[in-house]
């Protein structure tokens, strides 16, 4: 397993996605946040195909915070279902990839 992983969820709106992601980066569960949208959305949902507008939000953070990370997205997202989704940073800048480090310590811990 890789030390580092961006993790990837969406809302309906910009005002949600801000909100998740202040809720978030706040929490020191990610490093930071981007927020791109709207995107256009293609999908099957409860037996149906749709479209739609969302807010995809992109997380930074260590490969041992995602649990937290991920209770706490699926603790606070506006949707019963959403999709999280954690892929390997498999390489970074060292300056970079320390700053994600250093930004997520459980400030619980110690």
């Amino acid at each position: 397993m890789t030390d580092f992983v961006q993790v990837s969820t969406a809302t309906a709106s910009r005002a949600e996605a801000e909100e998740l992601a202040r809720s978030v980066v706040q929490a020191r569960l990610a490093a930071g946040a981007q927020i791109i949208g709207p995107v256009v959305s293609v999908f099957w949902h409860l037996g149906e195909f749709g479209t739609g507008e969302e807010w995809q939000l992109v997380f930074k953070t260590r490969a041992d915070r995602y649990p937290d990370l991920e209770r706490h997205l699926l603790a606070n997202h506006p949707w019963k279902n959403p999709e999280i989704v954690a892929v390997p940073i498999l390489a970074g800048a060292e300056g970079y990839l320390k700053w994600v480090h250093d930004t997520t310590a459980d400030a619980s811990a110690g």
